[in-house]
């Protein structure tokens, strides 16, 4: 199995530890895992140029540095976005990265492994706001195509992991246990839902009558989406 991290933050505080407990539970001694941090691996802003829609994703002036984490997404079976909660919302550090992405959303050019995988969302938060962090990532991988979508936030009570009550921690584990089993149990046996489906054939309606962008149209004409072809 393969497994891309994109880590929202630099830091190793409650967001990156649990994802390690993750990690933990759903590997072994084939795993691969590849880790992203932001913005070590992608510091560019994204300048909203739009060459990535209507001339292709190696025309992004920051396709050098923002390629290689797309095709680690593109080769995992498991993908995971983490952030801490920032002001109620993930961190913009890893939103760099995310606004990279648009080319990929299901309206313009998805690529069809997407609708296979499996995505984990992490979050934790010192009060409130997890739930608003994983819910957004989770929009993130669902627009991607991502065919089933975990999402895992804790608002902790605590500054740092290293002051997070001892029995919260032990909840947290026991939380982490059950959803990697669920996980693993998911990895190669996904469907996309109601919902991905709903939105995939819209947008194959829009596409039908692209005369907008060319190069979103021909992506969709050599997948033979526009026929009855579907990437799932």
């Amino acid at each position: 199995m393969k497994i891309t991290v994109l880590h929202g933050q630099m830091h190793k505080g409650s967001t990156w530890n649990i994802t390690q407990l993750f990690l933990e539970k759903l590997s072994d001694k084939n795993t691969e895992i590849n880790e992203f941090f932001m913005p070590k691996h992608t510091p560019s802003f994204c300048i909203g140029c739009f060459n990535c829609f209507t001339k292709g994703e190696d025309k992004c002036p920051h396709a050098d540095i923002v390629q290689p984490v797309v095709n680690a997404i593109e080769e995992a079976d498991l993908v995971i976005l983490e952030s801490p909660c920032y002001v109620l919302g993930m961190s913009g550090q890893l939103k760099t990265f995310l606004d990279h992405m648009g080319y990929r959303w299901i309206p313009h050019r998805p690529h069809p492994k997407m609708f296979s995988k499996v995505g984990l969302v992490i979050s934790t938060a010192a009060g409130a706001g997890a739930g608003k962090v994983t819910k957004a990532l989770k929009d993130n991988l669902f627009y991607w195509g991502v065919g089933k979508v975990y999402r895992f936030g804790k608002n902790v009570g605590a500054s740092s992991w290293e002051t997070v009550k001892s029995e919260k921690k032990s909840h947290i584990e026991n939380d982490v246990t059950q959803m990697a089993a669920k996980i693993l149990n998911k990895i190669g046996n996904v469907k996309p839902g109601i919902k991905t489906k709903a939105m995939f054939k819209l947008m194959q309606m829009s596409q039908k009558s692209n005369n907008w962008n060319p190069t979103d149209k021909e992506h969709w004409v050599r997948n033979g989406w526009l026929n009855r072809n579907k990437p799932w």
